[in-house]
């Protein structure tokens, strides 16, 4: 750039026949453009790590990133190992796995949480497969009691279904009960 700026106005400008002036300033253009890139890749990478220190050298980065990538692939191994005994059905982890559901089956009682989270409802259930249950029948209630049921979840372990449903109020001001939820939902599921 210095050079650039000390040369004669004559130097700078293209010679006829010759395209080496430009072709330099092309060249330049294109190795900046370059190391931008690379420089965008390598932050993109440095973000992706776990971070050790706040600044690391280019060498340093794909050091930690070898090794993170060889990290993650023995875990990959490791979880597919143990994801082949459990379907198998041999050692220990699936001991271990068989011994937790049965403690979760020999628990079938039926379990109803109601929380209040201010404008929002929290209602938490645990049954038994063996439950009749019906789901519709709680959002029901939840919406005779002024509350919007927002998001339903739900997932089945060993038996075991929980249920999760968050409902805000219809009217902020007003509110929902939640003692008179509780309540309704006792009735509707014991």
């Amino acid at each position: 750039m210095i050079k650039a700026a000390t040369r004669r106005p004559q130097e700078n400008m293209p010679r006829r026949g010759s395209g080496s002036s430009l072709a330099g300033v092309d060249r330049n253009a294109l190795e900046r453009d370059r190391r931008l890139y690379m420089k965008e890749l390598f932050s993109r990478l440095s973000f992706l790590l776990p971070s050790l220190a706040a600044k690391r050298s280019v060498t340093e980065l794909l050091d930690q990133a070898i090794t993170h990538i060889r990290q993650l692939g023995e875990k990959v191994e490791m979880l597919n190992k143990q994801k082949k005994q459990l379907h198998q059905g041999t050692g220990s982890s699936s001991t271990d796995y068989q011994d937790q559901t049965r403690g979760i089956r020999s628990c079938s009682s039926t379990v109803l949480t109601v929380r209040d989270v201010g404008s929002m409802l929290e209602v938490c259930m645990k049954t038994g497969s063996n439950k009749t249950f019906m789901l519709h029948q709680v959002i029901q209630v939840l919406e005779e009691e002024a509350a919007q049921v927002v998001s339903v979840s739900y997932s089945n372990i060993g038996g075991i279904i929980f249920y999760t449903i968050i409902a805000q109020a219809v009217s902020p001001r007003i509110g929902v009960e939640t003692s008179t939820v509780n309540e309704r939902l006792k009735e509707l599921i014991f």
